[in-house]
């Protein structure tokens, strides 16, 4: 008898803290986390490289993924820091990649590597 009891108590233990660890995933919270979708110009695997670092130096962005396909940037960042998205776009325009909201200055879209030079949209 000591023995089922003893079984159902470590069974009830085991799954408290499954439950437990389970919700405090921090990669599954959305709470107080917003997410932008932004265009942002570029042509290969080092311009996803400078776009997402970038993108991440910025206080507040937890998360960035530029798509080559899409041009598209993701970012996830708090919602405390409302202008992430945009000063990320600022600092992307100025390692010299136009986004949807800034052009990047031309000496720095000039100073990147060859293959980054992207066909540029006339303003």
């Amino acid at each position: 008898m000591k023995t089922i009891k003893l079984l159902f108590a470590m069974l009830f233990a085991f799954a408290t803290f499954q439950i437990a660890n389970a919700q405090s995933d921090k990669t599954q919270r959305t709470i107080g986390v917003k997410t932008q979708t932004v265009k942002v110009s570029g042509t290969c695997d080092m311009d996803k490289r400078r776009i997402e670092n970038t993108a991440l130096t910025v206080e507040g962005i937890k998360y960035a993924v530029w798509s080559l396909d899409a041009q598209t940037l993701t970012v996830k960042y708090s919602v405390f820091k409302k202008e992430a998205a945009d000063i990320a776009e600022k600092k992307i325009a100025a390692a010299g990649n136009d986004t949807e909201h800034y052009k990047a200055d031309d000496t720095a879209y000039k100073n990147l590597p060859e293959c980054c030079h992207y066909q540029r949209k006339q303003s």
